[in-house]
């Protein structure tokens, strides 16, 4: 064809190439990105935003001219006469088998980057019919997966290289049973990019939202002149809080965080929202954002959570101290067994603020749906989304329906509100569908990350090793809302002794105010922090004692009638020394392998009742719905809970779907604290048992039509931390781990083991992929990842700066699956959202030592060669 590129005005172009085997046209400015023109004029939607124009994530990889790039670094006007391909324009054979790879391999967990992916093996297959795994690994480095950890991406990839070179496709198992390993729920339109997000979706007259983000920190805010933008063509209305006419304050436990800041208040850090700009397209409200002068004056803010606490410190919030809670246990006499103690040391560990860094950034839809107002929710908890929402508008809950939609990442990220609050009385004011999808640098800028804690532990042992006590400090910088820290910082102070039956114990953990970003939950909820510094402690005096790693922590990890840090007593399913056993031949045979031991609680506990809900309807068509308040964030929830179903009832798990919104009574709280197996998966069991029974009466799902099945689940007998008890029971059950991280002879990563009570496997493969996954974010932590902050801004807000591992940076992953069944669990199976990573960092750090001789206190260690290595930095 011949190259088109025609200006029919001012600043529009019309330019034109191939797009697919076609010719398209479009038009722009010189600013529009090609990711852009085939998102917005050619309706396409396989390429995803995930960080534009950073051109770092690989979500909106294309095929130009035979080459795959970022979509979103390529301005459209360099691609007049290209030919381009993205993943719509895959032959139908090729779609199949790439499609049918990814869905046996259980190669996507939340799959927002899978597209991409799956563009650059077309890419990678067409150059290199067999490439090894070193190569599928070197050829997806400008590739971000946040879920799996890559192993079973590049299963996939290798299988798809087969099948497109003639070899047959193994037939994935539909049986639904226990054990097996049912594909995801529609893997295969998420693979091909059908599957839309929340930003795919499009109604008709939809608007579009932009926000107006404080500058600073803290800052008191004199006036806010929307004029200018009021001015811009296209504005359709400008929001700001004088427009709220409800509870402008929202927040999961403490209601903080202001949805707008108002003229008159000051702001707590630079992620609050002043103003919204209301639009006919993204563009004209981004512009119009430009337009809104500020009028501010700049305040001292602090950044230091032990500068925080001093008395003459600026406070974070005018209406309370900036020390947010005090979790404190104490069992036993610390004096006097510390002072009987053979060896007693004391170090200070510190771990970094990390962001989520999940691939999907926060995106919301609202709209008014016969007097309801209806909002589309990325979000961890569609109730409490729902509840929040409804107070900020000054409506009945009811007035309110939030559905969820698949999410692109959340690992804790997405349980605050995000946008969906603003989006919401947008549409309200307006009476239009509203969209707004936030950029990568507002994401970093909005949602709470993971907290920074400064730990001082004091442990003693006695000639044999075995511990006698422990003293522990613990500082947490919980940021500028409360967000869930309390709980956070709660669950850092029980996790502090790990998986060891301590007799004594005084632990202190503080959740402090700054005006830093916030922080709140993220996988693993503070016992990724305790960890890190129990298990540094443990090495520490094995080696006094003179014993090695294993033996130190097989001398004293907890069992049936053992005593966890909270004062709970263990009575069932610990499966803590069969993980130490299965892992002993590896690290004894590693000249350089470092060992660490994890218990992570599975449910929130500490006094709160928590519930897991479920509605099986039958529907005419004799398919099944199953209604829940849970959420599916790549995880697999969705698929284990069709799993109990058939398991349970012998149906095609092919014929049941999961529906996630407000409208049934599953109210279930937030997906959060490896719970969701658990309470969701006994209340789908209770629900399918009574159908099954009119099953077994010998009626047929023609008969059942229009019936449904109710399932509850209740857990209501934890006790709070502080509780005065003589028989505390701080959580439901736990998931146990050891791992073992094994260096080469030059100190780089070489093979990680994963041995973990998982109580019953459910579904192997996507259990192994929740495992992968966390600990590639495990050795990120361990090793590279860090969101440095100068007095409350980030350094940078793009991806690149973040220190996210790269396929050809993960080492070889084994996983060992052990089962101790778990009573309460579902099948006997427990929650393992969050363990996979808990002992990471430091089995790192002893692998480390191991290497170099050097103890290390503080994450990320980015001084070991290890972290040199993966961040191309010469010794």
């Amino acid at each position: 064809m011949h190259d088109t590129l025609k200006k029919t005005s001012n600043e529009v172009l019309t330019v034109e190439f191939m797009l697919n085997g076609g010719r398209f046209q479009a038009e722009m400015d010189n600013e529009t990105s090609l990711m852009d023109v085939l998102r917005e004029q050619a309706g396409l939607i396989s390429p995803k935003n995930g960080c534009a124009p950073q051109g770092s994530c690989g979500c909106c990889t294309v095929i130009v001219d035979g080459k795959a790039v970022s979509s979103c670094a390529v301005p459209a006007k360099n691609v007049v006469g290209k030919n381009v391909i993205t993943l719509e324009g895959l032959s139908e054979q090729e779609r199949d088998i790439f499609a049918k790879a990814f869905t046996y391999s259980a190669g996507l967990q939340c799959g927002f980057c899978i597209p991409g992916i799956v563009i650059r093996a077309k890419h990678l297959i067409g150059k290199n019919p067999n490439p090894s795994r070193q190569e599928i690994a070197a050829s997806l480095n400008n590739h971000i997966c946040r879920c799996t950890g890559y192993v079973k991406i590049i299963d996939a990839i290798e299988l798809a290289a087969k099948a497109i070179g003639g070899e047959p496709l193994p037939e994935p198992d539909y049986s639904g049973k226990i054990g097996s390993s049912l594909p995801r729920m529609d893997a295969e339109q998420f693979a091909m990019g059908e599957q839309p997000y929340i930003d795919d979706m499009r109604f008709p007259e939809m608007l579009h939202a932009a926000f107006l983000f404080s500058p600073h920190p803290k800052i008191r805010v004199k006036k806010i002149d929307t004029s200018g933008a009021e001015k811009v063509d296209g504005v359709v209305r400008i929001v700001t809080a004088k427009d709220v006419p409800g509870q402008r304050k929202q927040g999961l436990i403490y209601k903080d965080w202001p949805m707008f800041i108002a003229e008159g208040e000051v702001t707590h850090c630079i992620g609050d929202i002043l103003a919204g700009v209301v639009a006919v397209d993204i563009r004209t409200a981004r512009k119009a954002i430009q337009h809104i002068k500020l009028d501010y004056e700049i305040l001292q803010g602090v950044f230091d959570p032990e500068e925080a606490l001093r008395p003459n410190a600026p406070r974070v919030h005018s209406d309370h101290d900036n020390m947010l809670s005090r979790s404190v246990i104490k069992r036993g006499d610390v004096d006097k067994a510390l002072k009987e103690s053979a060896f007693v040391e004391t170090r200070t560990f510190e771990t970094q603020m990390i962001e989520h860094a999940y691939l999907e950034p926060e995106s919301s839809i609202a709209l008014r749906n016969n007097g309801t107002i209806e909002v589309f929710s990325q979000g961890q908890g569609v109730f409490d989304d729902r509840k929040q929402i409804a107070s900020f508008l000054g409506l009945p809950e009811e007035k309110v329906k939030v559905t969820l939609v698949s999410n692109g990442g959340a690992f804790g990220g997405k349980e605050d509100l995000s946008i969906q609050a603003q989006v919401s009385l947008m549409a309200m004011l307006t009476g239009k569908p509203v969209k707004a999808t936030l950029t990568r640098e507002e994401s970093i800028r909005l949602h709470p990350k993971r907290h920074p804690i400064k730990m001082t532990f004091t442990v003693g042992c006695d000639k044999n090793g075995k511990i006698t006590a422990l003293r522990a400090r613990m500082i947490g910088d919980k940021g500028a809302y409360a967000s869930v820290g309390t709980k956070v910082l709660e669950r850092a102070a029980g996790h502090a002794g790990g998986p060891y039956n301590i007799p004594n114990s005084d632990v202190e953990s503080l959740a402090v105010y700054t005006n830093n970003l916030p922080c709140g939950a993220m996988r693993g909820f503070g016992a990724n922090q305790a960890a890190f510094g129990i298990e540094g402690m443990m090495d520490i005096l094995a080696e006094k004692v003179g014993i090695d790693g294993w033996e130190m922590r097989w001398r004293n990890v907890v069992d049936i009638g053992d005593t966890f840090c909270t004062g709970q007593v263990f009575e069932k399913s610990v499966g803590i020394r069969k993980t130490l056993l299965a892992v002993k031949d590896i690290y004894y045979s590693s000249k350089y392998a470092g060992i660490a031991c994890g218990i992570k609680n599975v449910g929130i506990g500490n006094g709160m009742p928590e519930h897991g809900h479920a509605l099986i309807k039958v529907h005419p068509d004799e398919t099944i719905s199953i209604n829940t308040g849970f959420t599916e964030m790549g995880q697999g929830f969705c698929t284990v809970m069709i799993q109990f179903f058939s398991d349970v009832t012998g149906i095609d798990p092919r014929k049941v779907k999961i529906d996630i919104d407000t409208t049934q009574p599953t109210p279930c709280g937030m997906t959060t604290a490896s719970r969701a197996t658990v309470l969701g998966g006994r209340a789908v069991i209770k629900a399918a048992e009574q159908m099954k029974k009119n099953l077994d009466a010998g009626e047929t799902l023609k008969d059942l039509v229009g019936k449904e099945y109710f399932g509850e689940v209740v857990i209501d007998y934890t006790t709070a931390l502080d509780a005065k008890t003589k028989k505390p029971i701080t959580h439901m059950t736990f998931g146990f781990a050891t791992q073992v991280c094994i260096l080469d002879d030059q100190g780089r990563l070489k093979k990680f083991v994963a041995a973990h009570d998982v109580g019953k496997v459910i579904n192997k493969k996507l259990l192994e992929g929740q495992l992968e996954g966390s600990i590639h974010m495990g050795l990120g932590y361990a090793l590279t990842e860090d969101l440095k902050l100068k007095e409350g801004v980030p350094e940078s807000y793009k991806l690149r700066s973040l220190g996210l591992l790269r396929a050809k940076d993960m080492p070889e992953t084994e996983i060992i699956l052990v089962e101790e069944n778990e009573p309460e669990g579902p099948f006997g199976a427990k929650g393992v959202g969050e363990i996979g990573l808990v002992p990471t960092a430091p089995a790192v750090a002893s692998a480390l030592y191991k290497y170099d001789g050097i103890r290390r206190y503080k994450l990320p260690m980015k001084d070991s060669v290890a972290a040199r290595a993966i961040l191309g930095k010469s010794n």
